[in-house]
């Protein structure tokens, strides 16, 4: 079907990926404590919106492009490592706020968590990288039409990606609303997390592979 083998070790592949914690995990984790279950939800769908933009590069084979091309790949580095950077920064700066009181975040919030979910998937390129070295192992070299095939295989993992984003939403809500953690607690798991993002976005600008 669609010229795939082997699905279900791709879906088991794809779990694992998104088992083991990164950016994604980390801004979930962040939004969540910050706005709540609600914002939590709105920052999986926005890593989500941003996973499309690399299956269908790579259906398109503009990942293939940017692997060929140094300074493309180097130019994508340093966008995307500079807004993980950018990102820390914001993260660090934004106040621990109340979580009841930002039950029901203003929908222009929402939107602004939701941009930015997507934009930190959407410009790691170690992202594009992935799904141009995972996808190909799956796919049938007879296969009539190719780009199908890895836009199959990309939603199929991008749905259990958001399907996982969301527990990891739901958890970190159930966790925060159980817990009662002071303000000056909650200051520092802003600090940690934003200088996390702060650590990833500068080892993926200087990494030379």
């Amino acid at each position: 079907m669609f010229g795939v083998h082997d699905v279900a070790l791709f879906v088991l592949s794809g779990l694992l990926l998104n088992v083991a914690p990164g950016p994604d995990t980390l801004y979930i984790v962040s939004r969540t404590a910050s706005r709540g279950w609600r914002g939590g939800c709105v920052a999986a769908l926005g890593i989500s919106a941003g996973c499309f933009v690399h299956i269908f590069a790579a259906a398109l084979g503009l990942s293939a492009l940017l692997a060929a091309s140094a300074t493309g790949f180097t130019a994508l580095k340093w966008i995307g490592g500079g807004y993980l950077v950018w990102m820390g920064f914001v993260i660090m700066r934004a106040p621990p706020l109340d979580l009841e009181a930002t039950a029901q975040a203003p929908r222009q919030r929402l939107r602004r968590i939701f941009v930015q979910g997507f934009a930190t998937n959407a410009l790691n390129p170690k992202v594009a990288l992935f799904f141009l070295a995972l996808l190909p192992q799956f796919i049938d070299p007879n296969a009539t039409y190719k780009a199908l095939a890895f836009v199959f295989l990309g939603c199929v993992f991008n749905f259990n990606a958001t399907l996982w984003n969301l527990f990891v939403a739901w958890s970190a809500a159930r966790i925060a609303g159980r817990v009662k953690v002071s303000r000056r607690i909650r200051v520092w798991i802003n600090r940690v997390i934003g200088g996390v993002f702060v650590y990833l976005g500068a080892r993926l600008a200087l990494a030379t592979h």
